[in-house]
């Protein structure tokens, strides 16, 4: 099953998340894909550590900035080896936050190329993603940021991310059983309320 979760900054979508998978699974896999580039982000990761830990959830945290569908598609092979309990029958549940920091990481890192040859890059790592996730033999929580709200960014590389991230977005929205949007804390289930054409 993929679950997503979407919503603005501070919208309250990783707690629900979070909060979903501690309803619904013995224990799961974090998956971390945020990175200490400064103090700021730093007292941000420790924060949230601190709260996983501080649940009472049997939380296994993994963190992952770049490698994200590898990764996606070796816990799927694992199946339930990174469950405490050790349930070979089961496979994992694994909430990764977020996919729009990810995407973030695999932007930056592929910026040293030609700039229409890093997009190229990032929409095949969406790709990839997507395929590992589609694949996933367990249950999948996937949060990301729903940035193309606001005003258009000043700079190419803003453009381009915002761009990239409504495509990303689209892209696991499709292969989602479930997909929220959480505004002010309150989840809204879009997927069941779709209206297709």
């Amino acid at each position: 099953m993929i679950i997503t979760v979407t919503g603005g900054a501070r919208s309250g979508k990783s707690t629900f998340a979070e909060r979903w998978c501690m309803k619904h699974a013995p224990a799961a896999v974090y998956v971390a894909t945020g990175q200490a580039f400064d103090e700021e982000m730093e007292n941000r990761i420790s924060l949230h550590r601190q709260q996983r830990e501080s649940s009472g959830y049997p939380w296994t945290t993994v963190e992952e900035p770049l490698h994200l569908p590898d990764l996606v598609s070796k816990l799927g092979k694992d199946q339930a080896s990174a469950l405490p309990d050790g349930h070979p029958h089961l496979h994992p549940y694994v909430l990764v936050d977020c996919l729009t920091l990810w995407l973030s990481n695999v932007l930056l890192s592929a910026e040293s190329e030609e700039f229409s040859s890093s997009t190229e890059v990032v929409k095949q790592e969406i790709d990839r993603l997507a395929s590992a996730v589609a694949a996933f033999p367990g249950t999948i929580v996937l949060v990301t940021n729903e940035v193309g709200s606001g005003i258009v960014p000043e700079y190419p590389l803003g453009r381009l991310y915002r761009d990239l991230a409504g495509m990303l977005n689209q892209t696991i929205a499709d292969i989602s059983d479930q997909f929220f949007l959480v505004t002010a804390g309150i989840p809204i289930e879009l997927k069941s309320r779709e209206y297709r054409l």
